[in-house]
């Protein structure tokens, strides 16, 4: 699903899409050189040096890409070339991640073109390295790693995702068509195994790594010196908190087995600084704080849950408190931008819940008492909502 958690993306450049653009538009006599029925699509559309072909060709394929991408982090491809002490040959590739040396060679040569490793040919003979893309990206190693994320999406929402045209029919994820697994408790599906709840908290802090810090400075939140980050998982966010905000203090508040494996996998400050907290925000008594953070939570539900939700909120926050809502958010008309409207598809087949636009937000806060909208675009992937009581 990636339920509070982002996809990670890579630029592919698709060509030509304004060219294309630019023909529609162009007047018909321009366009066609021919006569009868076929008419001016007939010249152009088909043929394989067709800017709309190629397009057509690039979205087709789009899931090759990604399961290379997948393919090289689930086999620890960069994590070998990462660590060696030079440039390696398909030879020490294949043997290091115990693959056969004619799949290694084209899996390498595919990242290359993909600029996800480079290549030197010495005495006739490749040799292999890591991008600055991979280097930052996909090594465990790197503190902007997005291993566990990426290998989350290929095992978990790839499979979900091969279910799309059943959910657009049914309007509900496909749990139980991919996993087998009833998804009438959510998070019952999604924390289907210990594995699996590891791994999503694992890339939930992979997420925050990269993008935490321009969600939290979106507003400024000294003014807020004790936080509760509901549904906070690994606590991410929370160190992040601190860092920026320092003499802030941060409850983490999930359900409980969410906080043992964060107690038992994860690091937290040894002060008091941050305080896990097991418990169901839909049910259980809210801890008290000046601002309530819910990163990647609302996007997971329907509006009757957001708004139950939001009304707990607001009956245990202190007057002048406040909530920040850390979504990515689509444009007013909904057509936009297209990494979200994805992240929406991926809430139709992961979860109950959708992207929404500011107006939307605003509504469903409003509705639930809360004043003092504001929201800003980051510019990055995920953007901030800050209202008050």
């Amino acid at each position: 699903m990636l339920p509070r958690l982002a996809c990670w993306h890579l630029d592919v450049e698709l060509p030509a899409s304004r060219s294309l653009a630019s023909r529609l538009r162009a007047p018909r006599s321009k366009r066609s050189r021919g006569s009868g029925r076929r008419g001016w699509i007939g010249d152009d559309m088909g043929s394989s040096g067709d800017d709309g072909y190629r397009l057509l060709n690039e979205y087709t394929n789009g899931f090759m890409v990604s399961q290379v991408l997948f393919a090289a982090c689930e086999l620890g491809v960069f994590d070998l070339l990462a660590e060696a002490p030079g440039p390696l040959d398909v030879a020490a590739v294949a043997a290091g991640v115990e693959a056969s040396s004619h799949g290694t060679e084209l899996l390498l040569d595919t990242c290359v073109s993909l600029k996800l490793l480079k290549v030197e040919t010495r005495a006739g003979k490749a040799f292999y390295q890591n991008t600055e893309l991979s280097s930052a990206y996909l090594t465990r190693v790197s503190p902007t790693s997005q291993c566990n994320l990426l290998k989350y999406m290929g095992r978990t929402s790839y499979g979900c995702w091969g279910h799309l045209a059943d959910a657009v029919r049914e309007g509900k994820n496909q749990y139980l068509q991919t996993f087998g697994v009833p998804a009438e408790d959510l998070f019952t599906a999604i924390y289907r195994s210990e594995g699996e709840r590891l791994q999503f908290m694992q890339a939930l802090q992979e997420v925050w790594s990269v993008n935490g810090r321009s969600v939290l400075t979106a507003f400024d939140l000294s003014g807020f010196p004790l936080m509760c980050d509901l549904g906070g998982g690994p606590g991410a966010l929370a160190k992040e908190c601190l860092s920026l905000y320092p003499g802030c203090k941060v409850t983490v508040f999930d359900v409980p087995e969410v906080v043992r494996t964060a107690k038992q996998h994860f690091s937290f400050p040894e002060e008091e600084e941050i305080h896990l907290q097991e418990g169901d925000f839909f049910k259980d008594p809210l801890p008290e704080a000046d601002l309530y953070i819910l990163a990647r939570i609302l996007h997971d539900w329907a509006d009757g849950k957001c708004s139950h939700l939001l009304e707990r909120v607001y009956h245990t926050c202190k007057p002048g408190g406040g909530i920040l809502v850390i979504e990515s958010l689509l444009d007013e008309d909904r057509r936009g931008p297209l990494l979200t409207q994805l992240y929406s598809l991926n809430m139709l087949v992961q979860t109950e819940g959708q992207e929404r636009t500011p107006t939307h937000y605003h509504m469903l806060l409003s509705s639930a008492g809360f004043r003092d909208f504001q929201f800003k675009k980051t510019g990055a992937i995920y953007d901030a909502i800050l209202v008050r009581k």
